[in-house]
């Protein structure tokens, strides 16, 4: 059955127990690396075979080739397959090979060290969706899985700062350990679900590979997901994928299906649901949350002269005599308190790590200082020569803002920026709108930040409403908690996923809507 409806595309803790990742084009950016070395190899080989014969061997090709024949196979495996289909047989060798044999298991071992070589020069980029999720993941208790066919797993993730995120792996040297058998056959995501101690039924797969997506099928997996990194959607649904996505972005995380995402353009407007939202409200306080840029104020070039309006202040200042109101924003506490200048509200500057209010003052993540302020040095360092590049540095964060860069520069913002990541791991790297950003790497985000204000203020949500309004990605945790019990309300400008219940089209409408609420507390 084809699950692939995008209001659907929610992992629930309710329906599954684990989710196990493909570790190149998944998680990592390696398969572009793969694919690079496997033509090196291939190219040379036949060159130098055709010579030898005399005859003209038709070239690997990058994309075509590596798809059909290599990508998600065993490395040997992938050779054989390949030299099949130019009309080349090798005798298979031996794994101990010198990497200039002329079998099998020697091309292997030389495509190996090519790999190597490249990926020393390279180094290894992340999916920066791939990694939130699977924090997302583990802040639900979701078990999580790495595996590869590649006998160089462990290499590609120390490489990339990222060893310790998972809680099995399985990877070519187990495959071989094990006599497991190479995609499409289901052996190396069963292993890795035996070893996370879960039923396949209750198991997601993830993969980029179409002889991945096969092997996840075949493996009778709860649920298939198929990256299309290639424009290769109908493929993947042939070979078994359930769902297709371009980017796991696309994927939400939750307790239960009360929590879908929707794509914004979809999601109904707060303004004509007023009546419906007032009488969830019925005999509750309200308890207000908003972002501030893209939601108080329109987005601008330049952060600085995102200026709060007096009409809005004055809404929010009426707003606040009557009910809880919390500024919870990316930016610097002391930077937002200044912008909205009212001084009977909370605020939770750098995503709710720094959160001061009437009686109320809390700091999460104090241990982390000493490596944002090593990193802040190496990013200026290292993005020093990209023009309209702006390192903003905030007391729990280090804002990257690239809106000003040329569009052909913004790659070399997020290599830089990895880069630099990977000599730190207690961080980690969220994203925005034209924004990367390095936070410290631990279980705390805006949804978190704003249960402990509703904790601390000993606020039940028997007696109150609380109700979030947000434009940003980063909003996405306060709409997932209070899915069930609250009111996620979006700024949507552009289309996108998002668990909120409510949308607003501009910060002109969430007046708007605060004046609604004012006109019935």
């Amino acid at each position: 059955m084809n699950h692939d409806d995008f209001s659907s595309h929610v992992i629930t803790k309710a329906a599954y127990d684990a989710v196990i990742f493909d570790l190149d084009g998944v998680v990592t950016k390696t398969a572009k690396i793969h694919a690079d070395a496997w033509k090196e190899l291939f190219n040379h080989y036949l060159r130098e075979r055709g010579a030898r014969e005399g005859v003209s061997y038709r070239q690997f090709d990058k994309g075509a080739d590596y798809r059909k024949y290599v990508d998600g196979k065993p490395r040997y495996d992938g050779v054989q397959s390949f030299l099949k289909s130019r009309g080349i047989e090798l005798p298979y060798g031996d794994p101990a090979d010198d990497p200039e044999a002329e079998t099998i298991c020697g091309l292997g071992n030389r495509k190996n060290v090519i790999f190597h070589g490249l990926l020393k020069k390279t180094g290894v980029d992340v999916y920066p969706s791939t990694i939130a999720m699977i924090q997302n993941l583990q802040t639900l208790e979701i078990k999580t899985a790495i595996v590869s066919s590649s006998k160089n797993c462990t290499a590609v993730l120390k490489a990339a700062g990222i060893t310790e995120l998972f809680d099995v792996q399985v990877d070519g040297t187990d495959s071989e350990r094990l006599a497991l058998k190479g995609k499409p056959a289901p052996d190396i995501f069963l292993e890795a679900a035996d070893q996370l101690g879960v039923l396949p039924g209750k198991a997601v797969v993830v993969e980029d590979a179409l002889a991945g997506v096969k092997a996840g099928k075949n493996g009778k997996f709860g649920l298939v997901i198929g990256v299309d990194r290639d424009n290769l959607k109908e493929d993947f649904r042939k070979n078994g994928a359930d769902w297709v996505v371009k980017d796991l972005a696309e994927i939400s995380v939750a307790v239960n299906t009360t929590a879908a995402a929707r794509e914004t353009s979809g999601i109904p407007l707060a303004l004509d649901h007023w009546d419906e939202i007032r009488s969830r409200a019925a005999g509750r306080r309200w308890a207000v949350f908003l972002d501030y840029d893209g939601t108080l104020t329109p987005i601008v070039e330049r952060p600085e002269d995102a200026k709060l309006s007096g009409d809005m202040r004055t809404t929010l200042a009426n707003l606040a005599d009557k009910c809880i109101v919390a500024i919870v924003s990316g930016r610097d506490l002391k930077d937002v308190q200044q912008l909205v200048r009212i001084d009977d509200i909370l605020y939770a500057g750098s995503h709710g790590f720094d959160i001061s209010g009437p009686n109320l003052k809390y700091r999460h993540g104090l241990e982390f200082i000493d490596a944002l302020d090593r990193a802040e040095e190496k990013l200026k360092e290292k993005l020093k020569t990209i023009q309209g590049i702006r390192i903003e540095r905030k007391s729990f964060s280090i804002a990257i803002h690239y809106r000003q860069v040329r569009e052909e520069d913004v790659a070399s913002v997020e290599k830089g920026v990895d880069a630099v990541l990977a000599d730190f791991p207690s961080l980690r790297k969220a994203g925005g709108k034209k924004i990367f950003e390095l936070q410290p790497n631990i279980d705390w985000n805006k949804g978190k930040a704003l249960l402990w204000i509703l904790q601390k203020l000993d606020l039940d949500m028997s007696t109150i409403l609380a109700l979030y309004i947000g434009d940003d990605l980063t909003d996405e945790d306060a709409f997932r908690v209070l899915a069930d019990d609250g009111i996620g309300i979006v700024v949507r400008d552009e289309p996108r996923p998002s668990l909120a219940t409510y949308a607003l089209n501009s910060p002109k409408e969430v007046k708007q809507f605060l004046e609604l609420m004012l006109s019935v507390q």
